[in-house]
């Protein structure tokens, strides 16, 4: 869902160091890390697997918007979490 539902506005605006003017980054980075956590919700239906997504990209993303984490390193953590969850998951399940 990254890169479908994240354009320009979103990936500028979610940047505490570089936000656009008179526009909430905080907001924006809820918005866009919200629409993780739903989607993770509606695939498995447990609503504190979507809240750990909900904070880890929320965490992951601000740290990527930081330098302190690279583009890969992002990325990486989205996808490993997509697996814990799943895991998570099946172990429940």
């Amino acid at each position: 869902m990254d890169y479908p539902l994240q354009g320009p506005f979103i990936a500028q605006g979610k940047n505490p160091f570089d936000p656009i003017p008179h526009m909430p980054w905080y907001q924006i980075m809820f918005a866009h890390t919200f629409m993780h956590a739903m989607a993770v919700y509606v695939i498995l239906g447990v609503w504190w697997i979507a809240a750990l997504e909900l904070v880890i990209h929320f965490a992951t993303d601000y740290l990527k918007c930081k330098g302190e984490l690279t583009f890969n390193q992002d990325q990486s953590i989205h996808m490993l979490c997509k697996i814990v969850w799943v895991l998570l998951f099946a172990y429940m399940v």
